[in-house]
Protein backbone atom coordinates (compact mmCIF):
# COMPACT_ATOMS: atom_id res chain seq x y z
CA UNK A 1 0.00 0.00 0.00
CA UNK A 2 1.56 2.92 -1.05
CA UNK A 3 2.09 6.21 1.35
CA UNK A 4 -0.64 8.13 -0.13
CA UNK A 5 -3.53 5.38 0.19
CA UNK A 6 -2.05 4.78 3.61
CA UNK A 7 -3.24 8.57 4.52
CA UNK A 8 -6.21 8.11 2.82
CA UNK A 9 -7.24 5.15 5.22
CA UNK A 10 -6.75 7.23 8.23
CA UNK A 11 -9.86 9.48 6.96
CA UNK A 12 -13.60 9.12 7.19
CA UNK A 13 -15.21 7.37 4.44
CA UNK A 14 -17.41 10.53 3.18
CA UNK A 15 -20.34 7.95 2.62
CA UNK A 16 -19.95 5.97 5.14
CA UNK A 17 -22.37 5.89 8.51
CA UNK A 18 -20.62 6.76 11.56
CA UNK A 19 -23.04 7.99 13.58
CA UNK A 20 -22.00 5.88 16.61
CA UNK A 21 -19.04 6.98 18.95
CA UNK A 22 -16.39 4.11 18.33
CA UNK A 23 -14.48 2.27 20.74
CA UNK A 24 -11.10 4.22 20.77
CA UNK A 25 -13.12 7.06 21.10
CA UNK A 26 -15.20 6.06 24.42
CA UNK A 27 -11.40 4.70 25.71
CA UNK A 28 -9.90 8.24 25.34
CA UNK A 29 -13.30 9.58 27.05
CA UNK A 30 -11.54 7.60 30.22
CA UNK A 31 -9.39 9.81 30.99
CA UNK A 32 -11.38 12.84 31.20
CA UNK A 33 -13.72 11.08 34.39
CA UNK A 34 -9.83 11.03 36.23
CA UNK A 35 -9.99 14.35 34.93
CA UNK A 36 -12.69 16.07 36.28
CA UNK A 37 -12.72 14.18 39.30
CA UNK A 38 -9.43 15.88 40.06
CA UNK A 39 -10.89 19.26 39.59
CA UNK A 40 -13.96 18.65 41.50
CA UNK A 41 -11.74 17.50 44.69
CA UNK A 42 -9.29 20.66 44.10
CA UNK A 43 -12.11 23.11 43.85
CA UNK A 44 -13.94 21.25 47.23
CA UNK A 45 -10.91 21.35 49.23
CA UNK A 46 -10.43 25.39 48.23
CA UNK A 47 -13.26 27.30 47.18
CA UNK A 48 -11.75 30.64 47.14
CA UNK A 49 -12.46 33.36 44.59
CA UNK A 50 -8.94 32.77 43.20
CA UNK A 51 -9.32 29.08 43.35
CA UNK A 52 -12.44 29.57 41.52
CA UNK A 53 -11.26 31.23 38.48
CA UNK A 54 -8.08 29.13 38.69
CA UNK A 55 -10.60 25.99 38.13
CA UNK A 56 -12.53 27.83 35.43
CA UNK A 57 -9.67 27.98 33.20
CA UNK A 58 -8.64 24.46 34.05
CA UNK A 59 -12.56 23.25 33.19
CA UNK A 60 -12.03 25.37 30.12
CA UNK A 61 -8.76 24.22 28.61
CA UNK A 62 -9.88 20.72 29.57
CA UNK A 63 -13.26 21.16 27.59
CA UNK A 64 -10.83 22.47 24.48
CA UNK A 65 -8.95 19.83 24.27
CA UNK A 66 -11.49 17.36 24.67
CA UNK A 67 -13.84 19.06 21.79
CA UNK A 68 -11.34 19.62 19.63
CA UNK A 69 -10.11 16.05 19.72
CA UNK A 70 -13.85 15.01 19.14
CA UNK A 71 -13.92 17.61 15.75
CA UNK A 72 -11.07 15.65 14.68
CA UNK A 73 -12.30 12.07 15.28
CA UNK A 74 -15.33 13.16 14.10
CA UNK A 75 -13.21 13.19 10.56
CA UNK A 76 -10.88 10.46 11.00
CA UNK A 77 -11.49 6.86 10.66
CA UNK A 78 -10.60 5.64 13.91
CA UNK A 79 -11.11 1.79 12.64
CA UNK A 80 -7.76 3.19 11.43
CA UNK A 81 -4.34 1.93 13.89
CA UNK A 82 -2.56 5.34 13.18
CA UNK A 83 -5.67 7.26 14.18
CA UNK A 84 -6.28 4.63 17.51
CA UNK A 85 -2.20 5.04 17.84
CA UNK A 86 -3.08 9.05 17.90
CA UNK A 87 -5.73 8.37 20.39
CA UNK A 88 -3.79 5.82 22.81
CA UNK A 89 -1.15 8.62 22.92
CA UNK A 90 -3.44 11.78 23.36
CA UNK A 91 -4.67 9.18 26.30
CA UNK A 92 -1.56 8.91 27.99
CA UNK A 93 -0.85 12.09 27.83
CA UNK A 94 -4.21 13.12 29.18
CA UNK A 95 -3.43 11.12 32.10
CA UNK A 96 -0.25 12.84 32.72
CA UNK A 97 -2.05 16.37 32.75
CA UNK A 98 -5.00 15.01 34.81
CA UNK A 99 -2.49 14.08 37.76
CA UNK A 100 -0.76 17.83 37.35
CA UNK A 101 -4.12 19.26 37.42
CA UNK A 102 -4.48 19.51 41.03
CA UNK A 103 -1.27 21.81 40.93
CA UNK A 104 -1.21 23.02 37.70
CA UNK A 105 -1.15 26.44 39.33
CA UNK A 106 1.69 25.83 41.62
CA UNK A 107 4.96 23.03 41.69
CA UNK A 108 3.13 20.99 37.91
CA UNK A 109 2.46 24.05 36.23
CA UNK A 110 5.20 23.29 33.74
CA UNK A 111 4.35 19.69 33.23
CA UNK A 112 0.91 20.80 32.82
CA UNK A 113 1.55 23.18 30.10
CA UNK A 114 3.70 21.30 28.27
CA UNK A 115 1.39 18.43 28.00
CA UNK A 116 -1.70 20.50 27.20
CA UNK A 117 -0.03 22.28 24.22
CA UNK A 118 2.36 19.27 23.35
CA UNK A 119 -1.68 17.43 22.80
CA UNK A 120 -3.57 20.05 21.07
CA UNK A 121 -0.47 20.65 18.56
CA UNK A 122 0.48 17.33 18.05
CA UNK A 123 -3.53 16.56 17.85
CA UNK A 124 -3.53 19.28 14.86
CA UNK A 125 -0.95 18.55 13.03
CA UNK A 126 -1.89 14.58 12.59
CA UNK A 127 -4.92 16.27 10.94
CA UNK A 128 -3.17 18.19 8.53
CA UNK A 129 -0.82 15.25 7.78
CA UNK A 130 -3.75 12.69 7.22
CA UNK A 131 -5.97 15.76 5.00
CA UNK A 132 -2.50 16.83 3.15
CA UNK A 133 -2.67 14.67 -0.08
CA UNK A 134 -6.92 14.17 -0.31
CA UNK A 135 -8.58 17.53 0.41
CA UNK A 136 -6.61 20.83 0.30
CA UNK A 137 -9.04 23.30 1.47
CA UNK A 138 -9.41 20.65 4.67
CA UNK A 139 -5.64 20.26 4.91
CA UNK A 140 -5.43 23.97 4.62
CA UNK A 141 -7.64 24.93 7.95
CA UNK A 142 -5.67 22.83 9.78
CA UNK A 143 -2.48 24.17 8.37
CA UNK A 144 -4.11 27.26 10.41
CA UNK A 145 -5.38 25.22 13.29
CA UNK A 146 -1.96 24.04 14.13
CA UNK A 147 -0.29 27.22 13.71
CA UNK A 148 -2.63 29.23 16.43
CA UNK A 149 -2.17 25.81 18.59
CA UNK A 150 1.91 26.28 18.02
CA UNK A 151 0.83 30.41 19.75
CA UNK A 152 -1.95 28.93 22.47
CA UNK A 153 1.15 26.56 23.43
CA UNK A 154 4.00 29.13 23.45
CA UNK A 155 1.42 31.00 26.17
CA UNK A 156 0.51 27.89 28.21
CA UNK A 157 4.38 27.40 28.13
CA UNK A 158 5.56 30.99 29.26
CA UNK A 159 2.50 31.32 31.72
CA UNK A 160 4.38 28.39 33.49
CA UNK A 161 7.37 29.87 33.92
CA UNK A 162 6.18 33.48 35.05
CA UNK A 163 4.87 34.66 38.29
CA UNK A 164 1.93 33.34 40.26
CA UNK A 165 0.59 36.81 39.63
CA UNK A 166 1.12 36.85 36.03
CA UNK A 167 -0.02 32.77 35.06
CA UNK A 168 -3.41 33.44 35.35
CA UNK A 169 -3.23 36.20 33.12
CA UNK A 170 -0.81 34.75 30.61
CA UNK A 171 -3.16 31.43 30.62
CA UNK A 172 -6.54 33.16 30.05
CA UNK A 173 -4.68 35.17 27.28
CA UNK A 174 -3.87 32.02 25.63
CA UNK A 175 -7.37 30.47 25.84
CA UNK A 176 -9.04 33.72 24.56
CA UNK A 177 -6.59 33.23 20.73
CA UNK A 178 -8.15 29.33 21.13
CA UNK A 179 -11.81 30.31 21.68
CA UNK A 180 -11.16 33.63 19.65
CA UNK A 181 -9.96 32.00 16.53
CA UNK A 182 -12.63 29.75 15.57
CA UNK A 183 -15.00 32.68 15.24
CA UNK A 184 -12.53 34.41 12.69
CA UNK A 185 -12.35 30.84 10.78
CA UNK A 186 -8.60 30.99 12.20
CA UNK A 187 -7.46 33.88 10.26
CA UNK A 188 -3.79 33.86 10.80
CA UNK A 189 -1.23 36.10 9.59
CA UNK A 190 0.02 36.45 5.98
CA UNK A 191 -2.98 33.58 5.14
CA UNK A 192 -5.81 34.78 5.70
CA UNK A 193 -8.98 32.96 7.00
CA UNK A 194 -10.01 29.23 6.36
CA UNK A 195 -12.90 28.81 3.61
CA UNK A 196 -16.11 28.53 4.70
CA UNK A 197 -17.41 24.73 5.69
CA UNK A 198 -14.58 23.05 4.21
CA UNK A 199 -14.84 19.77 7.27
CA UNK A 200 -16.95 17.35 6.15
CA UNK A 201 -18.90 16.87 9.72
CA UNK A 202 -21.44 14.13 10.73
CA UNK A 203 -23.92 16.24 12.87
CA UNK A 204 -25.04 13.01 14.46
CA UNK A 205 -21.68 11.70 16.14
CA UNK A 206 -21.36 15.31 17.31
CA UNK A 207 -24.25 15.14 18.91
CA UNK A 208 -23.68 11.85 20.57
CA UNK A 209 -20.05 12.69 21.18
CA UNK A 210 -20.98 15.55 22.97
CA UNK A 211 -24.14 14.11 24.64
CA UNK A 212 -21.25 11.04 26.17
CA UNK A 213 -19.30 13.92 27.85
CA UNK A 214 -22.22 14.89 29.67
CA UNK A 215 -22.75 11.70 30.55
CA UNK A 216 -19.20 11.44 31.66
CA UNK A 217 -19.95 15.03 33.82
CA UNK A 218 -23.06 13.08 35.26
CA UNK A 219 -20.93 9.89 36.10
CA UNK A 220 -18.33 12.06 38.02
CA UNK A 221 -21.44 14.28 40.10
CA UNK A 222 -22.47 10.54 40.90
CA UNK A 223 -18.96 8.46 41.64
CA UNK A 224 -17.78 12.34 44.26
CA UNK A 225 -21.37 12.08 46.13
CA UNK A 226 -20.59 8.12 46.66
CA UNK A 227 -17.12 9.03 48.07
CA UNK A 228 -18.62 11.69 50.06
CA UNK A 229 -21.30 9.19 51.15
CA UNK A 230 -18.79 7.03 52.41
CA UNK A 231 -16.78 9.38 54.36
CA UNK A 232 -19.24 11.28 55.99
CA UNK A 233 -22.79 8.80 56.34
CA UNK A 234 -23.88 8.85 59.84
CA UNK A 235 -27.25 9.11 62.03
CA UNK A 236 -27.22 12.52 61.17
CA UNK A 237 -28.74 14.28 57.88
CA UNK A 238 -26.27 12.54 55.18
CA UNK A 239 -28.24 10.30 54.29
CA UNK A 240 -31.39 13.12 53.37
CA UNK A 241 -28.51 15.20 51.32
CA UNK A 242 -27.17 12.04 49.77
CA UNK A 243 -30.64 11.22 48.14
CA UNK A 244 -31.24 14.62 47.22
CA UNK A 245 -27.83 15.16 45.41
CA UNK A 246 -28.73 11.75 43.63
CA UNK A 247 -32.38 13.43 42.54
CA UNK A 248 -30.73 16.05 41.39
CA UNK A 249 -28.34 14.41 38.84
CA UNK A 250 -30.83 12.36 38.01
CA UNK A 251 -33.28 15.58 37.09
CA UNK A 252 -30.33 17.15 34.95
CA UNK A 253 -29.65 13.86 33.11
CA UNK A 254 -33.84 14.11 32.77
CA UNK A 255 -33.50 18.26 31.36
CA UNK A 256 -30.53 17.55 29.20
CA UNK A 257 -31.90 13.95 27.22
CA UNK A 258 -35.34 14.23 27.48
CA UNK A 259 -35.67 16.60 24.50
CA UNK A 260 -32.79 18.66 24.04
CA UNK A 261 -30.13 16.28 23.05
CA UNK A 262 -32.58 14.78 19.97
CA UNK A 263 -33.18 18.19 18.97
CA UNK A 264 -29.51 19.21 19.16
CA UNK A 265 -28.26 15.88 16.74
CA UNK A 266 -31.05 16.50 14.31
CA UNK A 267 -30.33 20.00 14.12
CA UNK A 268 -26.81 19.08 13.57
CA UNK A 269 -27.21 16.42 10.64
CA UNK A 270 -29.91 18.31 8.77
CA UNK A 271 -28.01 21.84 8.36
CA UNK A 272 -26.44 22.94 5.08
CA UNK A 273 -23.63 24.89 7.63
CA UNK A 274 -22.17 21.76 9.82
CA UNK A 275 -18.98 23.31 10.78
CA UNK A 276 -21.12 26.96 12.29
CA UNK A 277 -23.74 24.81 13.63
CA UNK A 278 -21.03 22.70 15.36
CA UNK A 279 -19.54 25.39 16.71
CA UNK A 280 -22.74 27.02 18.42
CA UNK A 281 -24.38 24.18 19.81
CA UNK A 282 -21.46 21.98 20.52
CA UNK A 283 -18.48 23.96 21.02
CA UNK A 284 -19.36 26.85 22.99
CA UNK A 285 -22.63 25.45 23.33
CA UNK A 286 -22.24 22.99 25.91
CA UNK A 287 -19.73 24.36 27.86
CA UNK A 288 -21.89 25.94 30.58
CA UNK A 289 -23.95 22.72 30.82
CA UNK A 290 -20.60 21.02 31.63
CA UNK A 291 -19.34 23.65 33.71
CA UNK A 292 -22.64 23.79 35.42
CA UNK A 293 -22.63 20.15 36.11
CA UNK A 294 -19.17 20.44 37.60
CA UNK A 295 -19.80 23.08 39.87
CA UNK A 296 -23.34 21.06 41.10
CA UNK A 297 -21.00 18.27 41.66
CA UNK A 298 -19.06 20.77 44.16
CA UNK A 299 -21.54 21.81 45.93
CA UNK A 300 -23.16 18.40 46.82
CA UNK A 301 -19.67 17.56 48.20
CA UNK A 302 -20.04 20.99 50.59
CA UNK A 303 -23.86 19.79 51.74
CA UNK A 304 -22.63 16.24 52.32
CA UNK A 305 -19.70 17.29 54.35
CA UNK A 306 -21.42 19.72 56.85
CA UNK A 307 -24.95 19.38 56.44
CA UNK A 308 -26.29 21.42 59.32
CA UNK A 309 -23.84 23.85 58.49
CA UNK A 310 -25.05 27.22 57.78
CA UNK A 311 -24.81 28.53 54.33
CA UNK A 312 -21.58 30.97 53.78
CA UNK A 313 -21.38 32.58 50.12
CA UNK A 314 -19.49 29.95 49.18
CA UNK A 315 -21.43 26.85 49.02
CA UNK A 316 -24.51 29.09 47.88
CA UNK A 317 -22.45 29.62 44.74
CA UNK A 318 -21.95 26.22 44.39
CA UNK A 319 -25.04 24.64 45.44
CA UNK A 320 -27.17 27.33 43.46
CA UNK A 321 -25.06 28.57 40.89
CA UNK A 322 -24.33 25.17 39.56
CA UNK A 323 -28.37 24.48 38.49
CA UNK A 324 -28.73 27.75 37.35
CA UNK A 325 -25.39 27.49 35.17
CA UNK A 326 -26.84 23.94 34.07
CA UNK A 327 -30.42 25.36 32.89
CA UNK A 328 -29.37 28.66 31.23
CA UNK A 329 -26.69 26.02 28.72
CA UNK A 330 -29.95 23.82 28.18
CA UNK A 331 -32.11 27.02 27.11
CA UNK A 332 -29.25 28.37 24.54
CA UNK A 333 -29.25 24.55 23.67
CA UNK A 334 -32.53 24.17 22.97
CA UNK A 335 -33.15 27.67 21.41
CA UNK A 336 -30.32 26.77 19.44
CA UNK A 337 -31.37 23.30 17.77
CA UNK A 338 -35.40 24.02 17.71
CA UNK A 339 -36.04 27.83 18.18
CA UNK A 340 -37.96 27.38 21.07
CA UNK A 341 -37.78 28.69 24.14
CA UNK A 342 -38.34 26.18 27.80
CA UNK A 343 -40.37 28.23 29.96
CA UNK A 344 -40.00 25.18 32.52
CA UNK A 345 -36.55 26.22 32.47
CA UNK A 346 -37.30 29.20 33.17
CA UNK A 347 -38.95 28.79 35.67
CA UNK A 348 -36.63 26.43 37.22
CA UNK A 349 -34.06 29.41 36.79
CA UNK A 350 -36.49 31.44 38.76
CA UNK A 351 -37.41 29.39 41.62
CA UNK A 352 -33.39 29.11 42.16
CA UNK A 353 -32.76 32.64 42.37
CA UNK A 354 -35.26 33.20 44.73
CA UNK A 355 -33.94 30.42 47.05
CA UNK A 356 -30.93 32.12 46.64
CA UNK A 357 -32.51 35.43 48.35
CA UNK A 358 -33.10 32.65 51.35
CA UNK A 359 -29.93 31.42 51.60
CA UNK A 360 -28.65 33.65 54.70
CA UNK A 361 -31.61 31.65 57.08
CA UNK A 362 -30.71 27.65 55.79
CA UNK A 363 -28.75 25.23 56.02
CA UNK A 364 -26.57 23.41 53.88
CA UNK A 365 -29.03 20.17 53.76
CA UNK A 366 -31.96 22.61 53.17
CA UNK A 367 -30.57 24.51 50.25
CA UNK A 368 -29.48 20.64 48.90
CA UNK A 369 -32.60 19.82 48.92
CA UNK A 370 -34.45 23.43 47.80
CA UNK A 371 -32.11 23.17 44.65
CA UNK A 372 -32.95 19.48 44.01
CA UNK A 373 -36.83 20.20 44.15
CA UNK A 374 -36.18 22.90 41.91
CA UNK A 375 -34.50 21.19 39.49
CA UNK A 376 -37.11 18.21 39.34
CA UNK A 377 -40.00 20.86 38.94
CA UNK A 378 -38.25 21.86 35.92
CA UNK A 379 -37.85 18.16 34.61
CA UNK A 380 -41.43 17.56 35.13
CA UNK A 381 -42.91 20.65 33.54
CA UNK A 382 -40.54 19.67 30.43
CA UNK A 383 -42.06 16.16 30.37
CA UNK A 384 -45.78 17.57 30.87
CA UNK A 385 -45.75 19.87 28.39
CA UNK A 386 -43.41 18.12 25.96
CA UNK A 387 -43.83 14.29 26.50
CA UNK A 388 -41.56 11.97 23.90
CA UNK A 389 -44.30 11.35 21.76
CA UNK A 390 -45.18 15.48 21.21
CA UNK A 391 -44.43 17.97 19.02
CA UNK A 392 -45.84 21.32 21.09
CA UNK A 393 -43.24 23.38 22.46
CA UNK A 394 -42.67 23.10 26.23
Amino acid sequence: MTTKRRKQTWLRDKGAEQSKASFPELFFDLVFVFGLIQLSHTLAEDFTSTAVAEALLLILAIWWLWINTTWVTNLLNTDSEQVRYLLFALMFAGILMAIALPEAFGDHALPFAAVYASMQVGRSLFAWLAFRDHDKRSASTFVRITLWACVAGLLWIVGAVVSMEWRLIVWSLALGFEYGVPLLRFRFPGLGSADKETLNLNGEHMAERCALFVIICLGETILTTGRNAVEHMGPDLTFLVFCGAFLSTVAMWWIYFHRGQEEAAEKAEATSAPEAVAHSLFTYGHLPIVAGIILTAVGEDFALSHPEQHTDLKSAFAIVGGPILFLCGNIWLKLEAAKRLPFSHLIGVAALLLIAIATPVLQLYALNLATTAALLCAAVLEYRALPPSSARPA
